[in-house]
């Protein structure tokens, strides 16, 4: 069984071992493969993973060999689901490995943005504090999150675990969910977009990327929010317009943005979020603790175990 990675460097870029990988085939690992590169190295493979090396529907028709793709990742949109169901592969995913890691960004961002803890680590190294007339000073407001509301757009396992750590913060939960208000737990409101955004100091996004939800964040829906509030993205980045919400940013009328993921990754250099006032972008490293990755790892052998004996699990095609 021959068992090709096309990116491992993302998931694993030295501190794990393939080993348990390894054990099931003849395995071969590429850091990173360019788009020329994909037919000629899964070629003769007959299980491929990848994660964000994109096999689409004429690539998985030149490889007569591929019975398996394993996504490294929830989102599995890299890969034409549906040639690869023609085609009789199997495709599967790794469904939430990383909700607590998730939720830990979540927080880290917004408890960044309301305490202002980088800004002031970055003035004190230049010996502001030391050069400080009084033991203490501040700069710019600093808020508590208890009795503020929080809106949080769509309610699986990330969003579900976000309205629980923020109950424990003493905040009032609101949320955007296809669920009825008989479902939800206590102290979780239902309400609807527009009712959300008008009402919340912190929005967050948790749901899927959509052709409804792509940038549900726009220059009408921010228009709905009041001037304090602190919009999230942890999700897509395409479920925001990003010129509207750096253009926000420059007026005022939205407080701050805080996220992990943008339309286009890397961005490119003049993307307008880049040098927005209070934009707080951190690379789409919510994933990556080392936790999350060897759960990512032990789920990716799992599926492709599974595969193999007969009885494959994750299947998302």
């Amino acid at each position: 069984m021959n068992i090709v990675v096309l990116d491992g460097y993302g998931m694993n870029p030295g501190d794990m071992s393939w080993d348990s990988l390894s054990q099931l085939g003849t395995l071969t690992v590429y850091d990173r493969t360019a788009p020329a590169d994909i037919i000629p190295r899964v070629l003769h493979a007959e299980v491929v993973l990848t994660n964000k090396v994109v096999l689409s529907a004429d690539m998985l028709a030149q490889l007569p060999a591929l019975k398996y793709v394993g996504v490294l990742a929830t989102g599995y949109n890299v890969v034409d689901t549906a040639a690869a169901r023609q085609h009789g592969i199997i495709v599967t995913n790794i469904p939430a490995y990383s909700t607590e890691s998730v939720v830990q960004m979540v927080f880290a961002h917004l408890l960044n943005i309301t305490n202002q803890i980088g800004h002031f680590a970055t003035e004190n190294a230049a010996g502001r504090w030391s050069r400080n007339a009084d033991f203490c000073y501040w700069d710019t407001p600093l808020h508590e999150l208890a009795g503020k509301r929080i809106g949080i757009v769509g309610l699986g396992n990330i969003g579900m675990r976000v309205a629980q750590v923020a109950q424990a913060f003493q905040m009032h939960v609101s949320a955007l969910t296809s669920k009825a208000q008989a479902q939800l737990p206590t102290g979780i409101s239902k309400a609807d977009l527009t009712q959300l955004l008008a009402t919340s100091d912190i929005i967050t996004l948790h749901c899927p990327l959509t052709d409804a939800t792509k940038e549900m964040i726009n220059a009408n829906t921010l228009a709905l929010m009041p001037p304090s509030a602190i919009l999230i993205n942890t999700g897509r980045g395409p479920l925001v317009n990003e010129h509207d919400v750096a253009r926000a940013l420059h007026s005022g009328q939205l407080a701050a943005y805080g996220a992990d993921v943008m339309v286009q990754e890397p961005p490119q250099i003049d993307n307008p979020l880049l040098t927005a006032p209070n934009a707080f972008l951190t690379p789409h490293v919510a994933w990556a603790t080392v936790e999350a990755r060897q759960r990512l790892m032990q789920i990716a052998v799992a599926n492709v175990k599974a595969f193999l004996e007969g009885s494959p699990v994750n299947v998302v095609n």
